[in-house]
């Protein structure tokens, strides 16, 4: 099941704050590219009835259909990859990584089902 950790979840909070999104829910969406690399994203949006639901550590999580599979061992952290570079990375139980700078939903799977991103994390 997709995660995040505590470190995330109090960026993402200070983010919805700051972008006076606190009611909206987080997005993550993931998409394979062609390549076989995966894409990575997340924005502030209002959750489909379609949507996996979660709450993890006070952050209200939403993942359309298309994306479930791809998060599912996915965890989302925010940290120091060099002195003062704080950033969001998706990691899998593999133990690898890939950092996000602060971006919209990108996947196009916030566009389905009539959603929209509403909001960035930053």
């Amino acid at each position: 099941m997709f995660n995040l950790t505590p470190a995330a979840a109090q960026q993402i909070r200070k983010s919805a704050a700051q972008s006076d999104t606190q009611d909206l829910a987080l997005r993550v969406a993931a998409r394979l590219e062609t390549d076989g690399t995966l894409q990575y994203g997340m924005g502030f949006d209002e959750p489909c009835d379609e949507d996996m639901k979660l709450d993890l550590h006070g952050i209200a999580v939403v993942i359309a259909d298309q994306s479930q599979e791809l998060l599912a061992t996915t965890t989302l952290d925010f940290v120091e990859l060099e002195p003062g570079d704080f950033q969001f990375i998706f990691g899998d139980n593999l133990g690898a990584s890939a950092a996000v700078k602060s971006s919209g939903c990108g996947s196009g799977a916030c566009a389905s089902g009539g959603c929209a991103s509403k909001g960035r994390v930053h």
